[in-house]
């Protein structure tokens, strides 16, 4: 699906719309692999995500890829009590429902549900590609989004999520911040750790390749590679 850009879209976030922006490297091809092996039994299931964006509409002076200094993406932390993916930090989003009109619907509605955003404040910029989640079995579709005018957003089910946090894009993008980390299964995952939280995963590699893709990255170690169980036990989490 391609979605018209408005004229009066951000200039800083034009990048994030260019399908080079989610180059994923190669675990891309591990993952497509994977997809195919564990659907032979059962269909993939339906989801989308929403990434969510808010700053000044005018680009940030000097920044790289003009990236306003009040830049934030919306994330949330999931319920330690949950089967799966518990405490995990995760855009809003989750599976769709028959009468969802589509990724976008899915979406907004779950955000909504999850954090009490206003819908008709969001303005979608663009879908990427799907990407393949192996516990759960879900395509997953990121929606990409603009939030024009913001509304109060809050942890409407602590059942389901436990913190909704606008996250600073100046703290993932500090390089004292980004790191990798590797898993138990030996795969390795782009990471930030922020606001008390560990971002890494299907979101970490989300927002990597966007910042890579929109021109906002800054110079990293890209050799510090770090144990997964190790780093959320420092922040009191666990697989």
């Amino acid at each position: 699906m391609t979605i018209e850009l408005p004229p009066d879209t951000p200039v800083w976030l034009r990048g994030v719309t260019e399908p080079a922006s989610m180059e994923r490297g190669d675990n891309s091809s591990k993952v497509r692999v994977l997809r195919r092996l564990m659907t032979l039994t059962s269909p993939a299931r339906e989801a989308a995500v929403l990434v969510l964006f808010e700053g000044s509409p005018e680009p940030g002076t000097g920044a790289p890829g003009g990236l306003p200094a009040d830049a934030h993406v919306l994330l949330t932390q999931r319920a330690s009590t949950m089967r799966q993916h518990r405490g995990q930090v995760a855009f809003p989003g989750g599976a769709t429902d028959p009468e969802d009109e589509g990724p976008i619907d899915t979406a907004l509605r779950e955000a909504a549900e999850e954090t009490g955003l206003e819908r008709a404040g969001v303005q979608p910029l663009t879908l990427l590609p799907k990407l393949f989640v192996p516990p759960s079995r879900f395509d997953v579709t990121p929606v990409v989004a603009y939030w024009r005018e913001p509304s109060e957003v809050r942890v409407v089910d602590p059942a389901e999520t436990e913190r909704v946090v606008r996250v600073p894009m100046s703290g993932l993008l500090d390089p004292a911040n980004r790191f990798q980390v590797r898993s138990p299964l030996g795969y390795s995952s782009p990471a930030f750790q922020v606001d008390g939280m560990l971002v890494w995963g299907l979101t970490g590699g989300i927002l990597a390749g966007l910042i890579t893709g929109a021109g906002w990255e800054l110079d990293w170690d890209r050799s510090d590679v770090r144990d997964l169980e190790t780093s959320l036990a420092a922040l009191g989490m666990t697989l």
